[in-house]
């Protein structure tokens, strides 16, 4: 697993100077297995490393030859990743632009409410004493 690959699962710390130099040292340690040795000489050179890697060397080493664990990590942070953006579906798409639109629309009125003359919300017949009157003038021409 790369070191740089920014999809690694498990915490990701930052290679400090104790643990660079630790984990060139276990580059050389015989004691260690081959794959242990290439990893550790892999993770030396990176800017970030997994944390269970790091220890897994760790507890292979010898006991007598290896820092204690917190002043290992003492100094180094934490890398977090962003995650993936989020996917929008089309029919989402759609509605955000509708309301896009629409936002621009009140945004224009609301510009241009000083100029464009007001219009007549007045309904015809808005009062009950007109609707009585086009009532009876409505049957008076029909009958």
């Amino acid at each position: 697993m790369s070191s740089d690959d920014p999809n690694q699962p498990g915490l990701v710390i930052t290679v400090t100077e104790s643990i660079r130099l630790f984990l060139l040292a276990a580059s050389n340690d015989r004691r260690l297995s081959e794959e242990l040795r290439e990893l550790a000489l892999t993770l030396s050179s990176a800017a970030n490393a997994p944390y269970k890697q790091i220890r897994s060397i760790w507890m292979e080493s010898a006991f007598d030859t290896r820092p204690e664990l917190i002043s290992l990590f003492s100094g180094s942070n934490f890398v977090f990743t962003s995650p993936k953006p989020r996917e929008k579906s089309e029919e989402l798409k759609e509605r955000l632009r509708k309301l896009k639109e629409l936002a621009e629309r009140k945004e224009y009125q609301e510009l241009v409410k000083d100029i464009t003359p007001k219009k007549d919300l007045n309904e015809p017949f808005s009062t009950y004493k007109d609707q009585i009157g086009f009532g009876r003038c409505l049957t008076t021409v029909l009958s």
